[in-house]
């Protein structure tokens, strides 16, 4: 069996025109909505795998070098859920996970491949919706500060 890499990275999509943001449906834990996630690939930088993921996971195509995928240069450690740890190797109970934001035009529907269903919701409300304290962390920090979002010019 091939265990997961236990460094992953999370983006968290949001829509420049309504602030919402897009949470996904987990298919292994239907009660689990979180934003577009994975685990590193071997030889894989982050960002790569932030761009991978995201054409994996919704169908969004972007390039290596577009400015709408923000880099929150911000990584965090957390223990892995108890009943996600059979991907793991044994004895691995901890992931690291960078934080990327990535800012669309429009809200888009999504081709769910990983995922049961997705929402476009508010900041506030995909805080509370998510079962992953540092996904809930990362929107907080950086949408649901007016500023933070204010201040950045997103482009593809």
């Amino acid at each position: 069996m091939r265990y997961k890499n236990p460094i992953s990275i999370l983006v968290v999509v949001f829509c420049k025109n309504t602030n919402n943001i897009l949470m996904l449906q987990r298919q292994d834990d239907p009660d689990f909505w979180q934003s577009v996630t994975g685990s590193l690939e071997e030889n894989e930088t982050p960002r790569q795998a932030a761009i991978r993921e995201l054409w994996e996971e919704v169908r969004l195509k972007i390039t290596e070098n577009s400015t709408a995928l923000f880099d929150c240069n911000e990584s965090v450690e957390f223990e892995i859920f108890p009943h996600f740890r059979y991907k793991y190797a044994p004895n691995v109970t901890h992931c690291r996970e960078h934080w990327f934001l990535l800012a669309v035009e429009r809200e888009f529907i999504p081709q769910l491949s990983e995922h049961l269903a997705y929402q476009w919701v508010s900041a506030e409300q995909a805080a509370k919706m998510t079962k992953s304290p540092n996904n809930a962390e990362a929107i907080r920090k950086y949408l649901l500060d007016d500023k933070f979002v204010e201040t950045k010019n997103y482009s593809f």
